[in-house]
């Protein structure tokens, strides 16, 4: 009993020597750590203010903006879309005035999506570059897309890429096995029968219900035969 009595005690005289030396830091620390803490809150309240005052009114901004470009996009009014109207920004102007906020952002994507289908394919691989919103919609779409004028530039080794990134990007039973198909293709273009077999194979497999599966035994059966 003597023994657990002065463990116990030992415990307790340790504890106390460890909270009077915390006591006795804070003692002589006092002003460094009120200055540490003050500068902490006064980022926090930074951060919220400039979130509330600055980043929103912005973002409201930007979207009524882009509602008449989003508009003209859905239009296939593409030049419309990207330089706006004379009463309302395109594409081009939000992402100079708005770009910090999500809808600058997001019209990176839009501008991208343009000059593809006007066949500016640089100029539509430098925007969907630019793209750095984490949607599981968009941001493969956008991946895929940058594929897509790679293939258009002859690049075919780098639209095999874009598109598997697209594929690790988000794995989904939609834009998945599309991306997957496009990457088989592409690896074609270059010869590489194996690699096109494998994505093929993997269609076939993982995403047996997809449109891309209903006659994909045929694009197998045609990659094995020039794999010989």
């Amino acid at each position: 009993m003597a023994k657990k009595a002065n463990k116990t005690e030992d415990k307790i005289v340790a504890v106390e020597e460890a909270l009077g030396k915390t006591e006795q830091f804070i003692e002589s620390n006092q002003k460094t750590l009120s200055i540490i803490i003050g500068a902490i809150v006064i980022l926090i309240l930074g951060y919220f203010g400039y979130n509330k005052f600055i980043v929103a009114p912005l973002e409201k901004g930007a979207q009524i903006e882009m509602y008449m470009a989003e508009a003209y996009f859905n239009q296939d009014s593409l030049n419309l879309a990207l330089y706006g109207d004379g009463n309302y920004l395109g594409f081009l102007d939000i992402i100079d005035e708005f770009g910090s906020t999500k809808s600058g952002k997001l019209s990176n994507y839009y501008a991208g999506i343009c000059y593809l289908n006007k066949g500016e394919f640089e100029e539509a691989i430098n925007y969907l570059k630019e793209y750095s919103i984490n949607d599981r919609v968009i941001a493969p779409m956008a991946l895929g897309a940058i594929g897509d004028a790679y293939i258009e530039l002859k690049d075919y080794e780098k639209g095999a890429s874009y598109y598997m990134d697209a594929v690790d990007e988000d794995d989904n039973g939609f834009t998945t096995p599309t991306f997957l198909m496009k990457a088989g293709m592409a690896y074609e273009l270059q010869q590489n029968y194996n690699d096109a077999i494998s994505v093929y194979e993997r269609i076939q497999n993982d995403y047996k219900f997809s449109y891309e599966a209903s006659n994909i035994e045929k694009y197998i059966a045609r990659a094995k035969g020039l794999a010989k």
